[in-house]
């Protein structure tokens, strides 16, 4: 079922209203991830856009391909899984796409993973002289668990800025998308106040990561 959120406007909202989908997967409903999620729509929904709300573990999505996910590369025209177009579709119906998820060995974790390998698939978001992606604006926000001052953090940079900017984003013909990486996204030895004020501020990094996303554009 896809959600559309409509904070602070009057719902239903006009059709007319650009579109954004916030994509985030996490096994706990309570997570952190989660909670940034909300917060991105809910900033998005602030600014006039029509939100739809992808869980992927709620909804069921499953991140393993399958035989009709795997139909004849020959054909450019091949349709995929009913799934598989499903999904497509609400991202080609938004404007702006935003990932949120924490970043598990420097990597995505698998149930985003497997939604990118496959409903990113070719001739849905590539491999089309005119790119089904054009004019799309992205958000990749990741969570990490180290503190921004250690030694590894790099490597969660790289991974946002690499891989997912240029790999992802890039590839499919959506340039100069956004990355925020969210450090100590478990608060580690911090508490009462210090702890309360510590996750309010990554609140508000990734609430001004939206702004700048759409500022951007004007």
């Amino acid at each position: 079922m896809v959600r559309l959120l409509a904070v602070g406007c009057t719902w239903p909202m006009s059709e007319t209203e650009p579109t954004a989908l916030v994509v985030y997967g996490h096994h706990r409903a309570d997570s952190f991830t989660a909670a940034v999620a909300e917060r991105a729509a809910k900033r998005l929904a602030g600014r006039g856009y029509r939100v739809d709300l992808l869980d992927l573990e709620r909804e069921g999505f499953d991140p393993r391909n399958s035989v009709a996910d795997e139909p004849d590369y020959g054909n450019r025209d091949k349709r995929y899984s009913d799934e598989v177009h499903a999904h497509v579709a609400r991202v080609h119906a938004a404007d702006v796409i935003v990932t949120v998820f924490p970043v598990w060995w420097f990597g995505l974790p698998a149930l985003l993973k497997g939604w990118f390998d496959r409903v990113w698939n070719y001739g849905l978001a590539y491999g089309r002289s005119k790119s089904p992606m054009a004019g799309k604006r992205m958000l990749w926000i990741g969570l990490a668990g180290l503190p921004e001052d250690d030694p590894l953090s790099p490597l969660v940079r790289g991974f946002l800025d690499g891989p997912l900017r240029v790999g992802v984003s890039e590839y499919c013909g959506v340039p100069g998308a956004h990355t925020l990486a969210l450090y100590d996204s478990e608060g580690q030895d911090l508490e009462g106040e210090a702890r309360e004020r510590h996750f309010r501020e990554l609140f508000a990094r990734a609430e001004a990561a939206v702004d700048t996303l759409l500022d951007a554009s004007r």
